[in-house]
């Protein structure tokens, strides 16, 4: 599990050692391909460049890393002790709770991984709407939407790391 008080600024986690940059950037994508990539191409001058950066490595993956950084993530509408993912999914109330654990259902079973949705301001009834038109999605398409997903999640929590968030 990342250390999260390690880094207070964007120059503080430009001066990690390699190895801790890593460690810092799983927290925001939970792929070692691309905590390597970002930490590789550090010092990033600004939020802007580190989130373009983080953005392009998100979308470079390789399915298997996609589905690494997956692993990492609660089901939308499960209780998390996770900080990040509690605050994301601060929106799920207990009204959708049976529906969402559904609908998680029938789309791992569809497609072989967790939901994922950048939940961040959406209410539960938005989630479990998206998810539901997700579940008519092909493979190919479905996949698409994933890494935009993942990307958008990873831009936030980058933001997070580095404290502008």
């Amino acid at each position: 599990m990342p250390n999260l008080q390690t880094v207070s600024g964007l120059a503080d986690f430009n001066a990690l050692s390699p190895a801790d940059a890593e460690r810092e950037l799983m927290a925001c994508c939970a792929s070692h391909a691309f905590a390597r990539t970002v930490a590789a191409l550090r010092p990033h001058r600004d939020l802007a460049q580190l989130t373009a950066t983080a953005d392009t490595a998100v979308r470079a993956l390789e399915w298997p890393d996609v589905l690494e950084a997956l692993g990492a993530h609660p089901r939308i509408g499960e209780r998390t002790t996770e900080k990040w993912s509690r605050q994301e999914q601060a929106g799920v109330g207990d009204d959708v709770l049976a529906e969402l654990a559904q609908g998680n259902r029938d789309y791992e079973d569809r497609f072989g991984h967790v939901y994922l949705i950048c939940a961040t301001g959406l209410s539960g009834r938005q989630m479990l709407d998206r998810l539901n038109e997700r579940l008519l999605n092909d493979e190919e398409a479905e996949r698409r939407v994933v890494r935009d997903e993942l990307a958008r999640i990873t831009r936030l929590r980058m933001a997070k790391l580095v404290g502008v968030a």
